[in-house]
């Protein structure tokens, strides 16, 4: 596998936390962005930037198909800083959207490139209502009315076309994010987790060799990350800063 790896949706929260780890691991990162204004952020962080649509499928396909990497990572969303309840409906539209037709156009684009593995961000708090904690084969809320079900809907969307693609899909399922450019300075949802240990998370899945759903969110008795414990050799407390922190 080449140490070429391709990140959607770099210039979010998740992104900004993620890719200085990608490129302290010695990968060459492609980052993608919709803004130019965003640019000089991504070559900051040591980040090749690309400025493309990920509803352009064309236009991402080409962009994909010239760097060639052997990994892509989808962190494409499309919520508003602190996730601002006055533009949360719409926004969880548009993010579903991205979940599906994204999605769709991302996976065709890394096929063309000969992508050897997909690593896509899913949520951990869109299980339907059942028996806690929820491990990775409980189902979503799918049949859930408004917003909710709209997002579970596009996650369910999004992990299937990444399981049922031609090669290695890993979907890992963030709790509540917070920390450093989330808007939250502390958990506000059961199943949270720290912005910077669900990079960490990411960065362990890109390059081992295991596939499938992960929980990754800390341990409160709303979720098991357990699988991601064994498996990844992930701990929720880790933090860019610091390491790995006593609890």
């Amino acid at each position: 596998m080449n140490k070429r790896l391709f990140l959607a949706g770099a210039t979010g929260a998740m992104g900004r936390s993620l890719a200085p780890l990608l490129v302290a691991s010695g990968w060459l990162v492609v980052g993608t962005t919709r803004s130019m204004d965003k640019v000089p952020s991504l070559t900051a962080m040591g980040v090749e930037p690309v400025v493309v649509d990920a509803f352009d499928s064309d236009q991402l396909t080409d962009a994909v198909r010239r760097f060639r990497p052997s990994v892509v990572v989808h962190q494409l969303t499309d919520l508003p800083p602190a996730l601002d309840p006055s533009r949360m409906a719409e926004a969880l539209v548009r993010t579903a959207r991205l979940r599906e037709e994204g999605t769709r156009n991302l996976i065709a684009a890394a096929r063309s490139a000969g992508s050897e593995r997909f690593v896509a961000q899913s949520i951990a708090f869109a299980y339907a209502p059942g028996p806690t904690p929820h491990a990775e084969a409980d189902q979503l809320d799918v049949d859930a009315e408004g917003g909710a079900g709209v997002t579970a809907r596009g996650v369910t969307s999004l992990e299937r076309q990444v399981l049922e693609a031609p090669m290695t899909g890993v979907i890992l399922r963030y709790g509540a994010l917070y920390g450093p450019g989330t808007g939250f300075d502390r958990p506000t949802f059961p199943g949270a987790v720290h912005i910077d240990a669900a990079a960490k998370a990411t960065e362990l899945a890109v390059s081992r060799t295991v596939a499938g759903v992960f929980n990754i969110a800390e341990e409160d008795g709303f979720v098991s990350s357990d699988r991601a414990r064994r498996l990844l050799d992930w701990k929720p407390e880790w933090r860019r800063e610091h390491g790995l922190l006593s609890v």
